[in-house]
């Protein structure tokens, strides 16, 4: 389970949305704010840190390896327009994750031998999240199931009216963004998806 979200999800301050996910069972957490300062980033990257740390989680920043490194995060999670993976693991070390966002089978085959420790396939769903970004449905999740050798998680729109078709297609993890963020009760939204994907997943 894998959670992404802003300095501020749901108009709510970050550690209580994140530490509630956490305790839902969230075991890595993105910190995605493209219209933060680098300042601002890094002081919530600080207070993400601490929370995942403590939950025993994993934390990535996006986009930004000289973030991550700066901030001492596990790793860094880049897309198809940043840095190539070789370029941000020069920056961030050997010793952090490198992951990718893929869109496209393709994309799905090039980020498995791009070097990057896990991708990410999707948008399987219409997302605000990633405008611009048409969804490429359920394919790419089975063709990942079937053919892609790294660890690898659906991402775009998931969330608890879908999941289950997500992990019928072969997701055996999941990145979830608004079904967590903007949830009353995140974790509860975490916990109940966590389920879905460990009840769901092929063995």
């Amino acid at each position: 389970m894998y959670f992404v979200c802003d300095r501020a999800p749901g108009g709510r301050p970050l550690a209580d949305v994140l530490a509630a996910a956490l305790a839902g069972g969230v075991d890595l957490f993105q910190l995605r704010d493209k219209a933060a300062s680098d300042d601002e980033l890094l002081a919530a990257a600080e207070e993400a840190k601490g929370l995942c740390q403590a939950a025993r989680a994993l934390f990535l920043v996006n986009d930004r390896p000289d973030l991550a490194a700066a901030a001492h995060a596990d790793g860094v999670h880049v897309g198809q327009d940043d840095e190539p993976v070789a370029a941000a693991r020069a920056v961030v070390g050997t010793g952090r994750i490198v992951g990718l966002s893929t869109h496209s089978i393709a994309q799905a085959e090039a980020g498995a031998r791009s070097g990057a420790d896990y991708i990410a396939v999707g948008p399987v769903h219409a997302t605000p999240t990633k405008e611009g970004r048409p969804p490429i449905g359920l394919e790419p999740v089975r063709h990942a199931a079937a053919q892609v050798g790294v660890p690898w998680f659906a991402i775009g729109g998931i969330d608890a009216r879908n999941v289950d078709e997500v992990v019928a297609a072969g997701a055996a993890r999941i990145v979830v963004v608004r079904a967590i963020a903007e949830a009353v009760d995140p974790e509860g939204a975490a916990r109940a998806l966590r389920e879905a994907v460990s009840v769901g997943a092929p063995r």
